[in-house]
């Protein structure tokens, strides 16, 4: 699908958080290296939470929680920001799925 090699940046406004660079692309799912930058020390403890939320099967818990991720930060391809997300990350690694359009709320 053309994805490994590119370089998506995890943004809070103008902020750089994290680089993630591709090496695995399983659809829906892109999955990479993730290179934090200072500031991602501020924000990591939220992607600790949602983890740890995700894996415990507490679902309307991680959705509270995901929420401040999706709110506060931006995830941006090569060719510009897109309109959600859903972004996991833990030891280096970051995992994701994206859509140029809003995802449909049930």
């Amino acid at each position: 699908m053309g994805f490994e090699g590119d370089l998506w940046r995890l943004m809070r406004q103008e902020e750089l958080l994290g680089e993630i660079v591709i090496d695995e692309a399983d659809f829906p799912w892109l999955h990479g290296r993730f290179v934090p930058a200072p500031a991602f020390e501020e924000v990591k403890p939220w992607f600790d939470e949602s983890l740890t939320l995700l894996e415990t099967e507490e679902y309307e818990r991680f959705d509270d929680s995901y929420d401040r991720i999706a709110g506060s930060l931006a995830l941006v391809a090569p060719s510009g920001p897109v309109a959600e997300f859903l972004l996991h990350i833990s030891d280096g690694r970051a995992w994701f799925r994206w859509s140029d359009e809003p995802f449909e709320k049930p």
